[in-house]
């Protein structure tokens, strides 16, 4: 039996989707489909009911996939034991994570990690936290990487880097030249702000909150759907914003933004590494973890 046409099989099942699998195992929608087909095939019956666009299981298809994340568990297992015999790293590690952690600072990690152990290939999945997190829970990911609060109920939620907020602006904008803010003045300025589910959103709103502003006391301009987009219209000089620090670096070194500190008290979150409790790690995933854990982030933000 091809155990990879199970983990297929599987994935289908979960996200009930044969377009979001495709994207999550990185494989067309039609080469899905003939993984699908060719199972079908073997078993000589049907695993899906395809109604539209609902896609459920049929009772043939419960019990492969009853069965087929057993295999998969029992794969798992085996790679994690031979792995510590032998002590060679190699796999795929499924790596989600949220929009600042996987734009600014896994890039360079992942590379490292890569050189150190290059028989491991990571595909990365960049989004909100909320997506990230459901990802997770649905089994599509090995870990996640995200900033803001996580609901622990199913979830171990481990804090590894803490990741210090800042006041962006254009060069050009009459706060520029101050390297500290008051909170009370972010409230008279055009503020751009990420999407709901955002856990740079999530963070500012809890911040702001701790200090006795609400979104009502702001005067929000514009809701930007990417750190990027809002970078951008920060240096067209739309507003201003709080992006994370590892956001703001490259603009910074190069000038097209200014950033600020909060005169009230340091704005700190923190980065947190986030597993399914139900799920045992494998050999690679923990050689990941741990190098996650030792990386010297501090010397690189300031080599930045």
């Amino acid at each position: 039996m091809d155990d990879h046409k199970l983990k297929v099989f599987c994935i289908v099942a979960e996200t009930k989707s044969f377009s979001r699998a495709s994207e999550i195992i990185r494989l067309t929608q039609p080469a899905v489909s003939l993984q699908i087909q060719a199972l079908e095939e073997m078993y000589g019956t049907k695993l899906f009911n395809r109604s539209g666009c609902v896609i459920t299981l049929t009772p043939s298809g419960e019990l492969l996939y009853k069965y087929a994340k057993e295999i998969n568990n029992l794969y798992e297992a085996a790679e994690k034991e031979i792995g510590g015999i032998t002590g060679l790293v190699k796999g795929v590690i499924t790596v989600g994570a949220s929009s600042t952690i996987g734009n600014y600072v896994l890039p360079t990690v992942v590379s490292d990690f890569r050189k150190r152990f290059p028989k491991v290939g990571v595909h990365l999945y960049v989004g909100n936290s909320k997506s990230v997190v459901d990802f997770l829970n649905a089994g599509n990911v090995d870990i996640g990487l995200v900033e803001g609060d996580v609901n622990k109920q199913k979830l171990t939620v481990e804090k590894f880097i803490p990741d210090e907020m800042v006041l962006i602006m254009s060069p050009y904008h009459h706060l520029a030249k101050k390297a500290s803010v008051s909170i009370m003045e972010l409230a008279k300025e055009p503020l751009i702000l990420r999407e709901e589910g955002s856990g740079t959103r999530q963070a500012i709103e809890k911040y702001l909150s701790k200090h006795g502003i609400t979104q009502q006391n702001l005067k929000i301009s514009l809701i930007m759907g990417s750190t990027e987009s809002i970078k951008s219209a920060v240096e067209e000089g739309l507003g201003i914003s709080i992006l994370s620090k590892w956001a703001a670096r490259k603009e910074c070194r190069y000038g097209s933004l200014k950033t600020a500190v909060f005169k009230e008290d340091k704005f700190i979150r923190d980065f947190s590494l986030v597993f399914r409790k139900s799920k045992e790690p494998s050999h690679t995933v923990e050689q990941f973890t741990g190098f996650l854990k030792r990386y010297p982030y501090s010397k690189l933000l300031g080599s930045q």
